[in-house]
Parts: structure tokens; C-alpha cells; sequence
């Protein structure tokens, strides 16, 4: 167990992902952390988990990318989304996504999304970031009372293994305990709800033979349409024989069901089955009134809670991860402007609401959806009761829910750290669908191949990044002002045409997070302004981008 008075840059609360990942972007920018995680370590029931494409644009950063996609989803599994009245049944809409292997490359990042559960994922995590001695790491630890002080955090932890208990001081604290929150409670933080709660069952289990009866009608998830009130998904989670039925916990007709009834339910295929565990969980909408109390943060879970549909809970979170991380090291650095810490809130927190807004429309789009008895009919009636019902679901934007770049790269931060394009309208709303990213002040910045094997995205990272599309006049103050404030940057000339165009101005600075912090056809006249404002100092210099 620590030792009393042991000290650290950042305690981490909570060794789920959200934590995971705040160690790993730590540990990348060599700030020293402690991961304090109050399980094992081992996932009992696997949660389902498809990392977005974002969050695997960390992981990339982090080099954890190929672990998660070698982490055993098979290569040649369908992820397409089938709409089905039950699994071997009747189907009515497919959304086809191809598999890992054979689907197109993705014009907007070089990390698509990755099917990869819990029970793959933490294993993952954990091997990266490390168990304590050899890591930050300490699992079956604790985090009792925390006391602020004006220059650090005194956390109280007990070690269950062993039962001895210690003292960590360190200068920040990051909570990523859970969306019950003991420190979020402790802080006299709010998290009210948005819209109303619901309680779900997750029925796991077994079917050995499924995939091989369905061949070639086999997909990642099946949506089933059993009646007007009884529709939930079910989703492989391995690829193989695992499987999760979801259906609603205070649903009449479901909610005291016994479980392998449900599953015979769900399945039009007489195969056998094996029930793993069957557990409630509850769905919330919530988003805490403020993400910061002095020295500790709020991250993940703690931050915001929404529903699944869309995928954007552990994406959020990880999200989080990014924005915090960098700046709590320039903090530790020496580098940051008295505002900085502040913008992770201003920064993130109107991601989280609109991420739970979108999250919660796809949630009634799929409750509100009327299903006609007439499509569990074989003959010709229920073939026509099945084309309606298609066209329904494609008119209403169903697969938005598996499709949604405009959501994963289109939310844009507004701060006084980000400098806004002179005379060029705010874009309001969720971009469109044939929208691609660019290098809008705010947004994350666009990927392209900088060379066959590098993309953009590669080029960022542990400072900030000039790229240099036009001449070098007013380089050298720029330099010096970062150089002067003590301010990590790279400058980055080259990339060929199309990346120029896709980039839109001559100079663009990028943020160690990957977003565009501000951009121009020339370089500011006052480059000290234009430092003090990309790191939090001033609030609206060098606005004009001169």
C-alpha cells in the first residue's frame, strides 16, 4: 500500500476506461499519476463496447490501437445492423457496414470504429497503463476522504488486499468514479437529470451454434421488433457464441419475465443456449451542473451519464480524458494561463449535453416506433407490412445511430483558448452528412495522408503544431513568443495540395489535443497575444488574426 505522504502530480479515482485513459495521455506527456480502482481488475459481465473512431484516434496516440483491434473480434464478422422481427426470423432492414476487414477506408480519420467489449478492453487498458509496483495502477484501493488545499489534495486510500492504509498528496485530483459519484458528492456537485430515468435487464448468454445456423443473415446487432411495446436489441459480443439481450426492466411485459424465455423469444432458430447472468442496470441522463471544485475534476461517468444508443458514453468520456489531460500538464509544466484549467468545463461540458440530446433522440426513435402485427406474417401480407416497415426505417434516419461522423468529429469547442475566424459565420448545429472535417478553429483537426504512412493526426500531440502551408515571413517572432512563455511547438511545413485544401489557410496551429486553437493567411503580428490566448491567459486577444 502507499506509503503516508506519498506524493504524485494527479490521483486519478477510478480505473474503468475514462481513467485509463486520463493515466495513459498522463503518462505520454510524462506526468507522474496514481490509478486508484476499487475492483480486481477482471470484467464478470462484459459490457457492450464499440470504441469510436475518435477514441481510437487516441488510442493510436497512446499506441494502444492495434491491442484494441487485435483484442479477438473476429476480422470477417458483419457489422452490419439488421432490424428483424426475431434472430433467424423474418428480416426487415439491414444496414451494411461490411466487416473489419473488407469495409472501405474512411475518408475522415485512419481509425475507424473497433468492436471491442470490456472483458477485451480492460484487459487491454490495464496492460498499458500498468499495475502498481510496476505501474500507476493499485487495484482493490479505495479512495476514502479528500481534503483541498491551496497548492495540492490530500486523498485518504485503503489497500483491501492487505488492509493497510496510506496518504497520497497529490496537485490535482481527477474523479472517474461512476456516475454515483463519491467525490462528485463530496464536492457539492450537482448532477441533475435530463430526461427520465429507465431500468434495463442485460441477459447474457451462450449460443455456441447461432452464428452458424444464421450464415449469411449474421450481423453485430439485431434489433428485434416483437411487438409495439416489447423492442430491445441483441448483440454479438465476440463474434462467436457470446451474446447480450437487452430488454426493459420496468416493461410489463419483460420486466418479470424469466430470462431463457426471453431468449427463446428472441431467437426464430431452435439452438441451443446457455444463460451466463442476468442483471439490471439503470439508465440516467445526466449532466453535472459544474466539472470542476479547485484542485478536483470530473470526468467520464462522474461528469455525465447518457444513454447508450449511438455509442457516445465511453466516447464522451475518453473525450474528457483528452481535453483534461493536456492541460492539467501544462498546469504541472509551468506553461498554462490562469484560465486554461477552466475551459476544460467550458470546453466539455456542452459536448456532454449534446451528446445526451442526441443519444436520447435516437433512444425514442427506436421507443416511439409503432410495430404492426402484420410482420411477423409469412404470406404476402406480411411481406408488405415488412417493405412499409423498411421504409419507415430508412426514412426516419435509423442508421444515423451507427453512422454519425458529424457527431464524432463535428462537436466544436468554444473557449476563450480558441481563437474564431475573422468574418467567417459560426457554424450552428450538427453538420451535415457529407461534411469533412477541416481546420475550423474549435474543431478536431482534419486527417489526411501527410506522407503514405503518416497522417495528420500523427503530427500531434505533445505540444502545439504550426502547420505551414505558405511562406515563413513572421515565423521567428511566432517561435520566440511560444519559445519565451515556455510553450512546447512544432512547426510543420510540407503536406501536398490536397491536404493544403483540405486545411483551407496558410498557417494553422493545432493543440496538443488535436483541435485547432486558431488559423490564418498570415501569421499574427502580435505573436505574444496569440500565445496568451492558445493557453489560456487572455481572454479574446488576437481575435482579428493579426
Amino acid at each position: 500500500m502507499t506509503p503516508s505522504g506519498e506524493r504524485t502530480d494527479v490521483l486519478i479515482v477510478g480505473g474503468g476506461p475514462v481513467g485509463m485513459a486520463m493515466a495513459l495521455d498522463l503518462t505520454y506527456r510524462g506526468i507522474d499519476c496514481v490509478v486508484a480502482d476499487a475492483g480486481d481488475g477482471q470484467v464478470r459481465h462484459p459490457k457492450v463496447s464499440t470504441i469510436g473512431p475518435r477514441s481510437m484516434e487516441l488510442l493510436r496516440r497512446w499506441g494502444v490501437a492495434d491491442a484494441v483491434r487485435d483484442a479477438g473480434w473476429p476480422t470477417d464478422h458483419p457489422l452490419d445492423i439488421a432490424w428483424v422481427t426475431r434472430v433467424g426470423g423474418h428480416e426487415i432492414h439491414r444496414y451494411r457496414r461490411g466487416t473489419a476487414r473488407n469495409r472501405p477506408a474512411f475518408a475522415h480519420t485512419p481509425e475507424p470504429d473497433q468492436v471491442c467489449p470490456a472483458h477485451w478492453l480492460n484487459p487491454v487498458l490495464t496492460r498499458a497503463v500498468g499495475v502498481h509496483p510496476e505501474g500507476p495502477l493499485r487495484l482493490l484501493t479505495t479512495v476514502g476522504q479528500v481534503r483541498q488545499a491551496r497548492d495540492h489534495v490530500d486523498a485518504d486510500l485503503t489497500d483491501h488486499a492487505t488492509g493497510r492504509t496510506g496518504t497520497v498528496r497529490a496537485r490535482f485530483v481527477v474523479a472517474c468514479d461512476g456516475a454515483s459519484s463519491p467525490i462528485r458528492r463530496a464536492c457539492g456537485i450537482e448532477a441533475p437529470a435530463r430526461h427520465r430515468a429507465q431500468v434495463f435487464r442485460n441477459i447474457l448468454f451462450r449460443a455456441p451454434e447461432l452464428k452458424e445456423r444464421l450464415g449469411g443473415r449474421a450481423a453485430l446487432l439485431y434489433f428485434l421488433m416483437l411487438s409495439s411495446t416489447v423492442r430491445f436489441p441483441m448483440r454479438s459480443l465476440n463474434g462467436s457464441d457470446l451474446y447480450n439481450l437487452v430488454v426493459g426492466a420496468d416493461d410489463d411485459e419483460t420486466g418479470g419475465a424469466d430470462a431463457m424465455a426471453l431468449i427463446r423469444d428472441a431467437l426464430a432458430l431452435d439452438t441451443p443456449v446457455e444463460l451466463l447472468s442476468d442483471s439490471t442496470w439503470h439508465l440516467t441522463h445526466r449532466v453535472a451542473d459544474r466539472y470542476r471544485a479547485g484542485r478536483v475534476f470530473l470526468a467520464g461517468d462522474a461528469a455525465h451519464t447518457l444513454a447508450p444508443a449511438g455509442g457516445f458514453g465511453l466516447n464522451t468520456g475518453i473525450g474528457d480524458a483528452a481535453d483534461l489531460s493536456w492541460k492539467l500538464a501544462a498546469a504541472l509544466d509551468g506553461w498554462a494561463g490562469q484560465g486554461l484549467l477552466d475551459t476544460y468545463e467550458t470546453e466539455r461540458r456542452p459536448i456532454a449535453v449534446a451528446s445526451v440530446e442526441e443519444a436520447n433522440v435516437n433512444l425514442q426513435r427506436t421507443l416511439r416506433r409503432t410495430v404492426p402485427p402484420e410482420i411477423h406474417l409469412d404470406g404476402p401480407e406480411g411481406e408488405q407490412a415488412r417493405r412499409e416497415m423498411a421504409k419507415r426505417l430508412a426514412d426516419s434516419g435509423a442508421q444515423r445511430e451507427f453512422d454519425a461522423p458529424a457527431i464524432h468529429f463535428g462537436l466544436r469547442y468554444r473557449s476563450p483558448a480558441v481563437i474564431e475566424d475573422p468574418g467567417v459565420p459560426v457554424r450552428t448545429g450538427t453538420p451535415d452528412a457529407g461534411w469533412r472535417p477541416g481546420s475550423e478553429p474549435g474543431y478536431r483537426a482534419a486527417h489526411a495522408w501527410w506522407d503514405a504512412t503518416t497522417s495528420t493526426l500523427d503530427l500531434f500531440g505533445r505540444g502545439f503544431v504550426l502547420l505551414c502551408f505558405g511562406g515563413d515571413d513572421g515565423l521567428a517572432g511566432v517561435e520566440r513568443a511560444f519559445a519565451e512563455r515556455g510553450v512546447p511547438l512544432t512547426v510543420r511545413g510540407g503536406g501536398d495540395e490536397e491536404v493544403a485544401k483540405l486545411y483551407e489557410r496558410a498557417f494553422v496551429l493545432v493543440r496538443p489535443d488535436g483541435h485547432v486553437a486558431w488559423r490564418g493567411d498570415k501569421l499574427p503580428c502580435d505573436p505574444v497575444a496569440l500565445v496568451d490566448t492558445v493557453r489560456g491567459e487572455r481572454a479574446g486577444a488576437g481575435r482579428d488574426g493579426r
